[in-house]
């Protein structure tokens, strides 16, 4: 396989195990340095990590917690120490703000606890740590950000992740704005019912499954690689020109 990322550096935020671990083994593949960044679950991120080494790939993992400035902060700190550590500059090509997710519920069930743990999740993560690493953004690289169908269909169960996700697309198109003359483009992935732990449930459920495939153009749930896919195409070096943009991948689900 050719390696047309060879010296780019990325960040993969919540990239230890489902569709961030996808992303992570692609970019890697093609011969990034990927930042593995996930919350809590070691054996996940270490396994995600030995994938990409045992294909040639270059990785290393930076465990953090992300939704507020702190954490954002800090992650930006450690990622300093290990690009500098391993490329000689801190510099950053890749940004792919996957970590989200979180319960879900409608508006007379959610909590005050609940909102703000959802917000955080959602929107306070990306928002921060594009905020921390923003400076360190070398010209013309690439900013990708995680919405969902959920936010165009608007469940009343996904009442706050669908707010969220939401506000996630309005800050990719801000973003877009504030980092186009510098030639970095920001764009926004609206992924379907994509196969991972999160949805295990659906798929195995017999009715489910079918209603969600009589509900797709495609008949069928997307795998991890069909969104990674996406990711690896917004990322190329001949993908310049596209930005502000939210894609949906989804395989038509709702339509």
């Amino acid at each position: 396989m050719s390696k047309p990322l060879e010296g780019k550096t990325a960040l993969v935020t919540g990239a230890s195990r489902g569709l961030g671990r996808a992303i992570a083994q692609d970019l890697a593949e093609r011969g990034a340095l990927v930042a593995i960044n996930y919350a809590a679950n070691d054996a996940a991120a270490n396994e995600t990590l030995a994938a990409i080494e045992a294909k040639g790939g270059q990785a290393f993992l930076i465990r953090k917690k992300l939704g507020g400035l702190q954490a954002a902060e800090e992650l930006a700190a450690e990622l300093d120490e290990a690009l500098t550590h391993r490329t000689g500059s801190s510099g950053l090509d890749i940004l792919v703000n996957n970590a989200g997710g979180g319960p879900v519920h409608d508006l007379d069930s959610t909590t005050e606890e609940i909102f703000q743990s959802v917000l955080a999740d959602n929107l306070g993560g990306p928002f921060y740590v594009t905020k921390a690493l923003k400076a360190r953004l070398r010209d013309h690289g690439r900013v990708i950000f995680m919405s969902s169908v959920g936010a165009r269909k608007a469940l009343p169960q996904y009442v706050v992740y669908a707010m969220a996700k939401s506000a996630v697309e309005t800050f990719t198109r801000v973003m877009a704005q504030e980092l186009g003359g510098r030639g970095i483009t920001v764009n926004c992935l609206m992924p379907g019912v994509i196969a991972s732990d999160a949805n295990a449930d659906i798929r195995s459920d017999p009715g489910s499954k079918k209603f969600f495939e009589d509900n797709t153009l495609l008949r069928r749930f997307g795998e991890p690689s069909d969104l990674s896919g996406v990711v690896v195409s917004l990322v190329s070096p001949k993908m310049g020109y596209v930005t502000g943009q939210i894609i949906e991948v989804s395989g038509g689900l709702f339509f």
